[in-house]
């Protein structure tokens, strides 16, 4: 029976949590804090660990931290609210698994769980043989080594990607692809392996923000058996495994200073030795590497070697964000529509006029990886053929209303909700003092103020989120339930 430990400083989240999961035929502990979480983590080690991103007396990544410190075999998903995207994909890069989102659904946190107990890693250290697969149902290209997981985009803004793609791809250029994180950037790079002479070999992909300095040689480079404590056998590094291939180093500014100067010798040596070993062993891979962070900036303030820049920098390609190629919206909305049906095993059609301008005017912070999430949690709330907005995400289906109900023929910007009867009140007498009616525009307001952030929010109305879950349930817009 596998153990969950599930960390939540919302007591009535941790009891509702347990009894789902306890049903469901797995061995469930919970801990109010991280401190609470550190204890148990001590005297047992669970298979998963399932955590709220903001907890009273550390933050995700800092409990991630420390649960790779005693239990590095234990996924780690994190619960986040949707303004804490950018920061949950930051802690992916860190080692957890996932992340989902608040309100959460029964099923779809099952089905999360149980993807992350059944991975052996090779969702976080991708090795695969690519093959071009059949155009998709709406008639785009898909070029893919994942199950059909990536696809391009048709917009202006990507067709220069494209073009520079096929500019690059049969050289043996090393080549940087800068972008924000969730961008595409993995998927770039395959499409450059993919056009490549290299085709038919390996294709490596390491997210180097899940590397710790410890570990981070030995993953690359390998090492010999007796090589460091714990070292019981031979291990061959991702670069070795990547020989003749293609290696794929993400957010590779999170590399040590140390790690950085062994990764030049190999560039310019084109050889590598293993931790701990004694004979250089040859090396023919093409290195693609992806940072959003600039590195030429990084490099001249020393957070980045310059002669490793330069090495790296025969070719740069610059993934624009999903908000800037709102053309590739949809494309990419139809896409994941399709692998959550093959998932559920539902046969959602597709989506209303208002849903699909929802999707087009939503700033996905997030990029493509929010905007899967939400087509996922959307596909499994729909019944119908049709994803209707009721399924969206409050926050996100919230923004747009604001701007669709807007008196005005002017949309683009956001119309800020305020009730006027309690707008020369105090934040912290707000909530006691207004009625009804008045309420659910007091809370909306805090909420917005605090960029959607409850726990936050409850601070700015002076209650505790317990009291504020409660009040948000009185009304059916906010989603709670």
């Amino acid at each position: 029976m596998h153990k969950i430990l599930v960390v939540d400083d919302d007591n009535d989240m941790c009891l509702l949590l347990n009894r789902f999961l306890t049903r469901n035929g797995y061995e469930v502990s919970s801990a109010n804090s991280g401190a609470g979480a550190i204890d148990l983590m001590k005297k047992s080690k669970p298979d998963l660990v399932l955590c709220d991103f903001r907890l009273d007396d550390m933050t995700g990544a800092q409990l991630l931290a420390k649960i790779k410190e005693y239990n590095p075999a234990a996924a780690v998903i994190i619960i986040t609210g949707y303004s804490d995207v950018k920061d949950a994909v930051e802690v992916m890069k860190m080692g957890a698994y996932d992340y989902v989102t608040k309100p959460l659904f029964p099923e779809e946190i099952l089905i999360t769980i149980k993807k992350a107990l059944a991975d052996d890693g090779t969702e976080r250290q991708v090795v695969t043989k690519p093959a071009a697969s059949k155009a998709s149902a709406a008639g785009v290209k898909t070029k893919s080594a994942y199950n059909d997981q990536y696809i391009t985009g048709e917009s202006r803004e990507f067709a220069e990607i494209i073009k520079q793609i096929n500019l690059v791809a049969p050289t043996n250029y090393s080549v940087i692809i800068y972008g924000e994180s969730g961008s595409g950037k993995e998927a770039i790079a395959q499409q450059i392996h993919q056009n490549s002479k290299r085709k038919d070999k390996k294709f490596v992909a390491i997210d180097c923000g899940a590397l710790s300095k410890e570990l981070a040689g030995s993953e690359l480079f390998g090492h010999e058996k007796g090589a460091f404590t714990g070292a019981l056998n031979q291990k061959i590094g991702s670069l070795e495994l990547a020989n003749e291939g293609t290696i794929f180093l993400d957010e590779v500014g999170n590399l040590s200073y140390e790690i950085q100067v062994s990764l030049l010798r190999v560039v310019q040596e084109r050889k590598i030795r293993r931790v701990g070993g004694l004979k250089d062993i040859e090396l023919d891979v093409r290195i693609i590497v992806a940072s959003n962070e600039n590195l030429w900036e990084a490099s001249r303030t020393g957070k980045f070697r310059e002669d490793l820049y330069h090495r790296f920098n025969e070719f740069s390609i610059m993934v624009p964000s999903l908000r800037q190629r709102k053309g590739d919206i949809m494309i990419f909305a139809r896409h994941f529509l399709n692998l959550t049906n093959a998932e559920l095993g539902k046969d959602v059609k597709g989506f209303t006029t208002e849903v699909e301008e929802i999707l087009k005017n939503y700033i996905w912070y997030g990029n493509l990886r929010e905007l899967k999430n939400v087509i996922k949690r959307s596909t499994l709330l729909t019944d119908g053929d049709l994803i209707e907005a009721r399924s969206l995400p409050f926050e996100i289906n919230n923004f747009f209303k604001l701007q669709f109900d807007a008196p005005s023929a002017e949309k683009s910007e956001p119309v800020t909700v305020v009730a006027p009867v309690v707008k020369e009140v105090p934040y912290e007498d707000r909530l006691k003092t207004a009625n009804l009616d008045a309420e659910y525009e007091v809370i909306l307001d805090a909420l917005k103020q605090s960029d959607f952030n409850k726990s936050k929010a409850a601070k700015l109305l002076n209650v505790d989120r317990k009291t504020l879950y409660n009040k948000m349930r009185q009304f059916k817009e906010f989603n709670i339930d």
